[in-house]
């Protein structure tokens, strides 16, 4: 793989090398583990899971969040929850479907599994 931004890290990087513990615990700890053992396995894979995904997928996510928020007319999260709580936010359906974006942006990281079902 050959990396073309200037980061001064080398390969692997560190969403390559979250996958090769993930693929690890998965292939080779998952299958001989039991128990209680066994369920703390699974949980770290799908940990893994998710931060592969953000490191994959959080820069540009944020980029459009803050798009998002910018064009309701707020800076933050924070300032968004206070405009809701005001009645500063004009536009209803402008706000559904910012709020929608992010949550769908959460699950992308989260558990992408739910937004193929729907």
């Amino acid at each position: 793989m050959t990396r073309t931004d200037p980061s001064p890290h080398d390969v692997p990087t560190a969403a390559q090398l979250v996958a090769a513990v993930r693929d690890f615990l998965q292939t080779d700890v998952l299958p001989a583990a039991e128990g209680r053992v066994r369920f703390h396995t699974r949980v770290a894979i799908n940990v893994l899971g998710m931060v592969e995904r953000e490191i994959e997928l959080g820069p540009a996510q944020a980029e459009e969040h803050a798009a998002r928020l910018a064009g309701l007319g707020v800076a933050g999260d924070a300032e968004l929850a206070a405009a809701i709580r005001e009645g500063r936010v004009p536009d209803d359906h402008a706000l559904v479907t910012a709020l929608e974006q992010a949550v769908r942006a959460k699950l992308a990281v989260a558990n992408p599994g739910y937004l193929a079902e729907g």
